[in-house]
């Protein structure tokens, strides 16, 4: 494994999967609310929204490779496969999901086969920095809410540009920090960003300017950007509401002192959206034809 953080983020991941699955079902990811007011769309709509705005935005930047069954998708981060499925569902492409869990690999394959996708679907224990599969295989690499876990975001970018076929598609959702260019990090923002990477043990955040130059320079065409914090900042105030579920109390508990560490974070990152330091970015381009 190449990943230094990768034991405690498997950990992390195989202690709470369970748990947030039975709460908040296949989607681990936030939600896309843009001017809604929370209470009035339900959460697991916005999770499919946020999912569905991605391939709008991709298709309307001209980034997006058309999805069919003869389609490759490489989900990096998959969770528990639900992005690959909702792809599977809506466009009957083939995808692969890489998660450094193996609780998730597991559910993920076992959501597949349910769906009766285990011919077009796989799921595997697989680090994002050194992908077992061969030079230009894919046709997207679909990275929702991964990049915040790689301790190397060149190497992982370089990675997925290695792994897309000529004229790919690079779609990259993830968590970001504010952009530099009104000064640099304040000490509290510093500390308030240290206490979310002990917690979800992140290696650290980027801004999105920074995602963008890394991709130009690595050779992406038509590198696109946007900042979507204000749409999907609404999550947090639904996930703190549903953290006062008896049910999800007794099951935090359960499920030990990760579990614990990753609810209390949940006020951290509201505030930290509120301030508009914790940023959430878009990022789509292409692998040029060669």
């Amino acid at each position: 494994m190449t990943n230094p953080f990768g034991q405690q983020i498997q950990d992390f991941y195989d202690a709470s999967t369970e748990l947030w699955e039975e709460v908040w079902g296949e989607h681990l990811h936030h939600g896309y609310y843009g001017d809604r007011p929370p209470r009035s769309l339900n959460r697991r709509q916005a999770q499919i929204d946020l999912i569905d705005r991605l391939l709008d935005w991709v298709n309307a930047s001209g980034n997006g490779v058309p999805l069919n069954e003869q389609s490759q998708v490489l989900d990096v981060g998959c969770g528990v496969g639900g992005s690959s499925l909702y792809l599977w569902q809506n466009f009957h492409c083939r995808a692969t999901g890489i998660t450094l869990s193996p609780v998730q690999a597991r559910r993920a394959t076992e959501r597949s086969q349910a769906a009766g996708a285990s011919r077009s679907l796989g799921f595997l224990v697989a680090d994002a920095l050194g992908v077992p599969f061969a030079d230009e295989t894919f046709d997207w690499v679909w990275s929702l809410e991964s990049g915040e876990h790689m301790p190397d975001k060149t190497g992982f970018l370089e990675e997925c540009y290695r792994l897309l076929k000529p004229g790919g598609t690079l779609m990259l959702a993830t968590w970001c920090h504010r952009p530099l260019d009104s000064g640099r990090l304040s000490a509290t923002e510093v500390d308030h960003l240290r206490q979310l990477y002990q917690i979800y043990h992140l290696p650290y955040v980027i801004s999105l300017p920074e995602y963008e130059a890394i991709a130009q320079g690595i050779g992406f065409e038509n590198v696109q950007t946007e900042d979507w914090s204000t749409a999907v900042a609404p999550f947090w105030d639904v996930v703190l509401e549903s953290a006062f579920d008896p049910k999800v109390m007794l099951g935090v508990l359960i499920s030990g002192w990760e579990t614990i560490q990753g609810a209390f974070a949940i006020n951290l990152m509201r505030e930290g959206y509120q301030s508009g330091l914790i940023r959430y970015g878009v990022l789509c381009g292409r692998k040029p034809q060669g």
